[in-house]
């Protein structure tokens, strides 16, 4: 009888300590699917950066298990296509929702006093506008990203020039990493820093 009953203890202890690891386990696969969504964002704003197609866009990225929503505005019909088809190509992304909306581009350019600027920094066809400044700061953030940026949740908005930074970061250094890596961009003309360190428990 003896051995009968200590399969059984064995197997019901290591169920027990199964069971104990299993919200643990949950936790870390959440944790990593967040990591994977953050640096999805910045991986399409990279790919952004240089389209030519994509001038005067101030496009919004947000990312969630691989699902990708598209917001903000393009200029035209050919701006939206290109965008949803380099969201698509990306690899990690498992959709895309698109509620672009198309504007004159005009809306998202800086003053003409920036506009000299913008035309020294044109990059590949796309001048120094609202949208391409974002896309670049993620650009640069995906840079860092597995250094002191991984693990952060920011959002960058940009408004005549001026940044806002949200969100969180892990660490101090990350937070003067992303604020650093913001006023150093093209274009910008001051950096409102709104960014949080998570809190670890």
């Amino acid at each position: 009888m003896s051995l009968v009953r200590r399969p059984i203890g064995i197997l019901a202890l290591a169920l027990l300590i199964l069971g104990a690891f299993a919200p643990a386990a949950r936790a870390d696969a959440s944790q990593a699917t967040a990591i994977k969504d953050g640096w999805l964002v910045m991986k399409l704003h990279s790919q952004f950066v240089p389209e030519d197609a994509l001038s005067g866009s101030n496009i919004d990225v947000d990312v969630k298990a691989g699902v990708v929503t598209l917001q903000g505005t393009v200029p035209n019909e050919a701006a939206r296509a290109r965008a949803i088809a380099i969201a698509k190509a990306s690899d990690g992304v498992k959709g895309v929702t698109d509620q672009l909306r198309i504007a004159p581009a005009h809306d998202d350019v800086l003053d003409k006093a920036a506009s000299k600027t913008a035309d020294a920094g044109k990059k590949a066809g796309r001048a120094i506008d609202d949208g391409w400044i974002k896309s670049k700061i993620y650009a640069q953030y995906l840079a860092d990203w597995n250094t002191v940026l991984n693990d952060s949740d920011i959002d960058v908005d940009v408004d005549k020039g001026v940044v806002t930074l949200s969100g969180t970061v892990r660490s101090a250094a990350a937070k003067a990493k992303a604020t650093s890596i913001a006023k150093g961009t093209d274009g910008v003309k001051s950096v409102k820093d709104l960014l949080k360190v998570a809190t670890t428990n």
